[in-house]
């Protein structure tokens, strides 16, 4: 996967992106498909591309035609796909690849929509709708009766199935039938039809299966319209009574109108569970693979988090309020207790009008109990939530089986705009991975589902939507991906959702509007549409940003526009910036320098949902909690320059004023999520601190341990380096870098009266360097530019071996010198740092070069605010 580099430098975003290119273009003479790898997915008359693989799809031709398309299938004997046209009557149509449309009117044939259909190998056209009779005409292009109808004939039994798919492997019919959930086969020349037992995959579920598909090698494929969900059965030629081998395989778009056609002779890539290698091209590897649920060692269902964790991203405006709760429970320890939460159970006032105004219905009445077999429901309500967000109420619950998640259900109530905390955005920020973005059918109406990996490994499927309270007391369904999707000035009743299974989403889903509704009409859903282009994952490290992108619709660029902040007290500025991407998966890296946080929206095509997200560093924070305390200043200050060493840099600085009787200080949380970091590689940890009297430094381990030692500071800046045996818990033992969550720098006052407090401190890395040991990168034969972006100026550092002289100059990115930007010295040998102006240089990007007597180039590139 290559890794495209991009530089930040535009405060206005000016990149406008084409709309999508549809692949295809208009001809007069239509070109046949000749059995591609994708399926097609027919939703009234819009297709779909989809990846059975990986579960993706994008539109590909729209409103191919005035009616709907229903009953598809692939014609080998041309290569055309053809179907069952809605008006005008007794209308077939075939399809190019281009999507132009063919239709034939063929008067013989029965009126009505026919939904069920698809073509044998030697091309004839078998279509139905319920009950047993079906339908054939030939559409061979080499049969003497090419074009004709060749007759009604009936099924052995009554089958109420939505769509049927030829086997190649060995010329049968094959179909599942929604209610019952059995696998048929059909033999095609005589109508026999044989019971092959219920699909173990799908037992308990009650879907609509509108749409199926066959690989080369007989495994059928069959797609649910309500969740998009697609499921495989092995090889069904060989299936026989006690054998059926079944499981979930991929997460495709659901639709209240289905139908798919595929070549049944093209093969569907496959993911070998065991290897750890991306097999099927999807970006998920081996247990992550939704087509390894239950094969080899990888589980059905995996536990799910708590509600309890309520997580929370920075969101700019909460920062400090956000490390701060998160602080308090690292300092405490928090940790939820499942045996003795209260629990929750169903009583007789369930399901019943809570007879209160649609604005005060209690929260704890809307959610469902004894949908999903659970054997018990606890309340996990995060409650410090409320001091922290729009909230104005809150109530969760974790649903278990025995002292196992399946799910969880958080209740927000807000009073004048939607909940602002997405879950989606939240845990992406916590360190998880957003694996999949799909919508899902509630109600036939769509909704967005997502299915996310935490950081220890554990899979959700998750879904949130709002109930916002219009003006004549009745509810409006919102679900968007996008916060500022929702109107705003109006109160909302917000369900944040999330389980390990998507079926128990929708029965959990499903429940919830039940109970909305003996409160209060639902007389409209607003929805929108999946994000196409989307980040999986991202990090921020030493000064780069990575973006881990799902390119689900073959994007060729994204645009990204949000807003930095360097550190947590600075202002935000706004910036805006393009880059390529190619294939389904690719990785953006934005060089920013050193930062706090960035919040940005990334979109890929005009008029396509955005992607919204936050990474930030590990926070700062201030601790003034002590009785008696007043700050007077507190700032977090960007490096004075690029981090020094091959250590575990601290970033940022702190500059901290006050008056105390107790204590005064700031603490650093070790990584966004303040959970432990295993510093325990290094041996040291130093800082350059100036001050007033005796400075406590802390160690808060992952289990809530403490580990202190004290310097004293004085006026002038000075270098301390301490290891982890200077620090020491309550009982005088001594510690490691191993398992921490934070550290904590406290002015201490020792008189018991009101003392005026000081700080500046900075440079702080964990490191096992030797004193002296000091180079600019741990690679020699780097440069390094900082700060960069430059306002007035920066400094190149670079490593010379022996002494040496050099010239250095500065480009356009069209390769035009810029004259007045040259320079000429001497170098030493070690470490050199020579000063670049800025002068003339319009904000923008540039390239430099600096280079030797002995003709060694460094050379990188130079960003200009």
């Amino acid at each position: 996967m290559e890794k495209n580099y991009v530089s930040l430098f535009s405060l206005k975003f000016i990149t406008i992106i084409a709309g999508i290119i549809l692949p295809f273009s208009i001809s007069a003479q239509s070109e046949p498909f000749n059995c591609d790898y994708n399926a097609y997915l027919f939703q009234y008359n819009d297709i779909y591309a989809l990846d059975l693989a990986s579960g993706s799809s994008y539109l590909v031709a729209e409103d191919i035609t005035p009616g709907n398309v229903n009953g598809v299938g692939y014609n080998a004997t041309d290569g055309y796909l053809w179907g069952y046209l809605s008006t005008p009557s007794s209308t077939i149509v075939r399809i190019g690849k281009d999507y132009t449309v063919n239709q034939f009117t063929i008067p013989e044939l029965p009126s009505g929509n026919k939904y069920v259909g698809d073509i044998s190998p030697d091309g004839i056209y078998y279509f139905k709708a319920g009950g047993s009779s079906y339908f054939k005409v030939d559409i061979n292009p080499a049969s003497p009766t090419y074009l004709e109808y060749l007759g009604a004939f009936e099924l052995s039994q009554s089958l109420g199935i939505a769509d049927w798919a030829f086997n190649a492997a060995d010329g049968m019919l094959y179909t599942v039938e929604g209610g019952s959930r059995k696998l048929y086969k059909i033999d095609p020349q005589t109508g026999k039809v044989y019971n092959l037992g219920e699909v173990p995959i799908l037992e308990g579920l009650s879907y609509t299966f509108g749409a199926v598909y066959f690989d080369v090698d007989g495994n059928f494929y069959i797609s649910a319209n309500q969740t998009g969900s697609v499921y495989k059965i092995e090889q069904v030629q060989d299936v026989v009574s006690g054998n059926m081998k079944s499981n979930i395989f991929a997460f495709g778009p659901a639709a209240s109108s289905n139908d798919g056609a595929r070549c049944p002779t093209a093969p569907v890539p496959q993911e070998d569970c065991l290897n750890g290698i991306d097999d099927d091209g999807d970006g998920l590897v081996d247990c992550d693979d939704p087509s390894c649920s239950g094969v080899a060692s990888c589980p059905v269902i995996v536990t799910t988090s708590s509600a309890s964790k309520g997580g929370l991203e920075s969101n700019d405006r909460l920062a400090n309020l956000i490390s701060k709760r998160n602080f308090n429970r690292a300092k405490s320890n928090y940790v939820f207790d499942k045996e003795t939460a209260k629990k929750v159970v169903k009583n007789a006032y369930y399901g019943l009008s809570s007879k209160t105004g649609i604005n005060e219905i209690p929260l704890n009445s809307l959610v469902p109990l004894g949908v999903v077999g659970e054997t018990s429901t606890i309340e996990s309500s995060p409650t410090d939530l409320l001091d922290l967000t729009n909230a104005s109420d809150i109530y969760s619950v974790d649903y278990l089986n025995g002292t196992e998640n399946l799910g969880s259900l958080m209740v927000i109530k807000t009073d004048n705009a939607v909940y602002e905390h997405s879950k989606f955005i939240c845990d992406r920020f916590l360190g998880a991975q957003l694996l999949s973005v799909s919508n899902i059918q509630l109600r036939e109406k769509d909704f967005i589902k997502s299915i996310i990996k935490q950081p220890d490994g554990s899979l959700e499927f998750a879904l949130t939507f709002s109930a916002r309270v219009n003006a004549d007391d009745k509810f409006t369904i919102e679900s968007h991906w996008n916060i500022d999707a929702y109107a705003s000035d109006t109160s909302y009743y917000n369900f944040q959702i999330w389980s390990n299974s998507v079926d128990d989403l929708l029965l959990m889903a499903d429940e919830i509007l039940n109970l909305l509704e003996v409160n209060a009409e639902i007389t409209q859903y607003n929805g929108s549409t999946p994000p196409p282009v989307f980040v999986k994952s991202a990090s921020y490290k030493n000064g780069e940003v990575l973006l881990n992108i799902v390119n689900k619709n073959n994007s060729e660029s994204i645009n990204l526009e949000g807003g930095l902040k360097l550190t947590e007290t600075s202002n935000t500025e706004v910036l805006g910036v393009s880059a390529d991407i190619d294939g389904y998966l690719d990785s953006v890296a934005l060089k920013t320098g050193t930062l706090f946080d960035l919040g940005f929206r990334i979109s890929a095509g005009l008029g396509t949902t955005p992607d919204d997200l936050f990474v930030a560093d590990a926070p700062w924070g201030l601790d003034d909690s002590a009785d008696e305390t007043v700050v007077t200043d507190y700032e977090v200050l960007p490096a004075d320059g690029p981090y020094v060493g091959d250590g575990y840099p601290v970033e940022r600085n702190i500059k901290l004023k006050g008056t105390t009787s107790t204590y005064i200080g700031a603490y650093r949380a070790l990584s966004p999520r303040f959970t432990a970091v295993d510093l325990s590689d290094y041996g040291k940890v130093s800082f350059e601190a100036k001050g007033t009297g005796n400075l406590e430094i802390q160690l808060i381990k992952g289990d809530g341990a403490i580990y202190k030692t004290t310097v004293n500071l004085d006026s002038k800046m000075d270098t301390y380096t301490l290891s982890g045996t200077d620090f020491k818990n309550d009982a005088d033992a001594s510690t490691d870098f191993s398992d921490l969550k934070v550290v904590s720098f406290n002015l201490l006052a020792n008189n018991g009266y009101a003392e005026e407090k000081s700080m500046e401190l900075q440079n702080i890395d964990f490191h096992n360097r030797e004193p002296g040991q000091k180079f600019v990168d741990s690679d020699l034969n780097k440069s390094v530019v900082y700060p960069n972006p430059m306002v007035e100026s920066s400094s190149l550092f670079f490593y010379e071996e022996k002494a040496d002289t050099y010239q250095f100059d500065i480009y356009t990115l069209s390769g035009r010198l810029i004259g007045n930007h040259h320079m000429e010295g001497e170098s030493i040998a070690g470490q050199n740092e020579i000063t670049v102006e800025r002068k003339d240089l319009n904000p923008g990007l540039y390239l430099y070069k600096l280079q030797n007597s002995n003709e060694k180039i460094w050379s990188g590139r130079l960003l200009v605010r």
